[in-house]
């Protein structure tokens, strides 16, 4: 069975149990269909007030802060920490609207990114002073971010890929090497690996989901051939990913006929101060959204 904390869209792991068995339950965890919504959010870096407006501009949450998002699946591809002073704020709304958008008959899916791996791992280079006094002090922030502290189980339980319709969210992205494996294979490297020194394992490894930079980096003709065999592998259409700030330098960016999608917008304003902006996916429509203009995903 499916070892994860059972926290994120338990309905639908429970039914993939019975109607399939344990093994391909295992493996089904990481994937929805027929989801008419979807909202994707890039990298945070403690910046809570972006990533507030960003849910507010894109309707999954009020003023209260409480989820209004019904149905729509949410996801955070990863490093809500690091660089800004306010990932703890952010953790604890995610963890709010966890159980909120699943009484609705919604999701919130928060990925792993590359700097939770650092943070788990006791690599502390990138935290915002004002970070850990957020959390009572360094050796608060440490305890609460180990194997039995409240964030660092949380964030344990995170996967590093998932599907959705026909779409693939993962932090850095996938190498030809990690895109050729099943979800679920991806998932079980990540996990076995978080919390490892930093350089190792798949959480670790520079070509692994978390930190890969090929496809962000790759010309255009270069791309395409790098992306077939993994939208093939999967049965997809589209990777979105975090990690590299988008090539538009202003926003979300589509390239390889949108094949691939950047959502890193630099956001915090303590690193990039780039655009409170999301990704909307509406009916299989693609479309930018930040403050009150939604505007459709154009690419290469």
């Amino acid at each position: 069975m499916d070892n994860r904390p059972p926290r994120r869209c338990l309905p639908l792991l429970v039914l993939l149990l019975a109607a399939a068995g344990a093994a391909r339950a295992q493996e089904q965890a990481y994937e929805w269909k027929d989801v008419a919504r979807v909202v994707a959010v890039g990298d945070v870096h403690g910046d809570y007030e972006q990533f507030v407006k960003c849910l507010t501009a894109a309707g999954v949450i009020d003023e209260a802060n409480k989820w209004i998002g019904g149905k729509t699946h949410l996801v955070q591809t990863g490093d809500i920490l690091d660089r800004g002073p306010d990932s703890k704020k952010a953790l604890d709304l995610l963890m709010d609207l966890e159980g909120q958008a699943s009484a609705a008959g919604g999701c919130v899916h928060a990925l792993v990114g590359n700097h939770e791996a650092m943070i788990l791992a006791g690599d502390y280079r990138y935290l915002h002073e004002g970070e850990a006094e957020a959390y009572g002090g360094m050796d608060a922030f440490a305890e609460t971010m180990g194997p039995r502290g409240k964030y660092g189980k949380w964030l344990r339980g995170s996967p590093a890929i998932i599907r959705i319709n026909d779409v693939l969210f993962v932090h850095g992205g996938l190498s030809a090497a990690y895109g050729a494996l099943p979800l679920a294979e991806i998932n079980a490297r990540v996990s076995r690996s978080l919390g490892a020194p930093s350089a190792s394992g798949a959480a670790g490894e520079l070509d692994g989901p978390l930190w890969y930079r090929g496809l962000a980096d790759a010309d255009e003709d270069a791309l395409k051939g790098m992306l077939a065999p993994i939208l093939r592998k999967h049965g997809v259409r589209h990777i979105v990913i975090g990690h590299t700030v988008s090539r538009s330098g202003q926003g979300i960016s589509a390239t390889a006929d949108r094949a691939l999608v950047m959502i890193d917008v630099g956001m915090s304003r303590t690193y990039r101060q780039g655009p409170a902006m999301c990704l909307l996916i509406e009916d299989g429509k693609f479309y930018t959204v930040s403050g009150h203009e939604k505007k459709e995903l154009t690419g290469k």
